[in-house]
């Protein structure tokens, strides 16, 4: 009888949500509960009309075998380093005026496993589970106090070509969730660099953060083996154990909301409330008109899909 009795508890300690891929067990709450079914990948995946196949390597590696990886020596980095001595890192929340471009080094780099240029692509370092919440279905939280700058999980999935995620979007009804993000980086000229990632049917246990207006987590493109970044998220602020994790769906938590912001997510017609509780709460959930307009057809000019 005590052997029936303990049976339940050993099979809802296996229950791992990242399939054991992960360097951690990801749990579940409730005991005895799991998420929808999906595909369990630790790294992004090539979609439907992407440009580049994430999994490419096509950086070349530096060569700092007897030295330390340092700015103005290793070719990873160019202007300073990208972490601190505890794996923080250095340029976070509101003291920084815009996410700074992380380069971590790659497969091909000398460096030892050890460099500390190596955040990201070592995984998880903190025990995380996916829970139940009340009013936003499955969330994400922490079972360990995580410092402020310390690197938390990706955001894992199908990297996508624009006309793919339009086509998605027009499928997904006022009730589906929408896993898809556009990220959007300026880099030079006025010249905008996109990645549009969807973990719904392949994805990575970042497609369990929630949204809120407040977050604790800030989410920063890597790039180590190719120009395809890693949306790595990152701690914006100490967080306790059993808090809940969240970004801004928006992208914002370094930008301001500007007058032609507020126009556009007022006039969005699909908006879903947000239930993040916090003090600055914009009511709804962030709105990308860009990603709900009509399909492109065929022929349409590379110009023409911003």
């Amino acid at each position: 009888m005590a052997a029936s009795e303990e049976e339940p508890e050993a099979l809802t300690e296996q229950l791992d949500v990242a399939r054991r891929l992960e360097n951690l067990p990801v749990s579940a709450w409730p005991p005895g509960t799991e998420p929808e079914p999906f595909q369990y990948t630790l790294d992004h995946v090539a979609g439907p009309g992407g440009d580049t196949d994430p999994t490419l390597i096509t950086f070349p590696g530096c060569v700092c075998l007897k030295t330390p990886c340092l700015p103005g020596t290793c070719s990873c980095l160019r202007r300073e380093k990208n972490y601190d001595d505890n794996l923080c890192l250095r340029h976070i929340g509101s003291e920084a005026k815009c996410a700074e471009p992380v380069f971590e080094c790659n497969v091909l780099c000398q460096c030892s496993d050890h460099c500390r240029n190596r955040v990201v692509q070592r995984g998880l370092q903190f025990h995380l589970q996916v829970f139940k919440t009340d009013r936003k279905g499955w969330g994400l939280r922490t079972l360990d106090f995580i410092p402020k700058g310390r690197f938390v999980c990706e955001y894992a999935g199908e990297v996508l070509g624009f006309p793919e995620v339009q086509r998605r979007i027009q499928l997904q009804t006022i009730h589906d969730s929408n896993y898809i993000i556009a990220v959007r980086e300026h880099v030079y000229n006025g010249q905008v660099m996109e990645t549009f990632v969807d973990p719904t049917s392949i994805g990575n246990i970042g497609r369990f953060l929630n949204h809120s207006c407040e977050p604790n987590l800030l989410m920063i493109p890597v790039r180590i083996n190719s120009m395809v970044p890693k949306l790595a998220l990152f701690a914006a602020k100490d967080i306790v154990p059993e808090e809940e994790l969240s970004y801004d769906y928006s992208g914002r938590f370094l930008n301001p909301l500007d007058s032609e912001d507020k126009e556009r997510l007022d006039n969005g017609k699909l908006r879903k409330p947000c239930y993040c509780g916090a003090k600055s709460c914009a009511a709804f959930l962030p709105y990308d008109s860009s990603l709900y307009c009509p399909l492109e057809k065929p022929n349409t000019s590379e110009e023409g899909r911003v």
